[in-house]
């Protein structure tokens, strides 16, 4: 028998699920879209979930360097909402975080407020995060009317 989910660091061979994965949320601007190739050059930033034998969850880290990093690409198969994957990535990435790093904050853009706010995060404004602004904000559709609401870890709080 399977384990029900497994959490663990992405793969190469992982590159086309995380792919069809984000392309089942980025035309509804819920993650931006990723290209094969991105991923690929990536890959190494990538935590996935496996259920039951399947890839059923990614997410992936950004470091913008001084401490700084976005948790970014978080997506869950539809039909393994709401069973605490999500919840298991983002636990694993500040597992490895307090493990590996001295000084860091996480930080996500995110129109699932409540889901961070229960994995630690605390609502901050966007303006905390000019680097994020530049490379990624300035190119995004919904610059100007922004839904999103930025949420920070910072194991400093705790």
């Amino acid at each position: 028998m399977k384990k029900l989910l497994t959490v663990r660091d992405a793969v190469p061979e992982d590159v086309e699920s995380i792919f069809k994965l984000l392309e089942t949320y980025a035309p509804q601007g819920i993650v931006l879209p990723r290209s094969r190739e991105d991923i690929s050059f990536f890959i190494k930033n990538f935590t996935v979930a496996i259920c039951e034998g399947e890839l059923c969850g990614c997410v992936a880290v950004r470091d913008f360097g001084n401490d700084l990093l976005e948790i970014r690409s978080l997506a869950v198969t539809p039909q393994w909402q709401g069973r605490g994957i999500g919840r298991a990535m983002t636990g694993a990435i500040i597992d490895k975080l307090k493990n590996t790093r001295k000084g860091w904050r996480l930080f996500a853009l995110t129109l699932q407020v409540e889901f961070f706010r229960k994995a630690g995060f605390r609502e901050v404004p966007k303006s905390l995060f000019p680097e994020k602004i530049w490379s990624d904000c300035s190119k995004c559709a919904k610059r100007h009317c922004c839904d999103e609401t930025a949420m920070l870890f910072d194991p400093d709080d705790i």
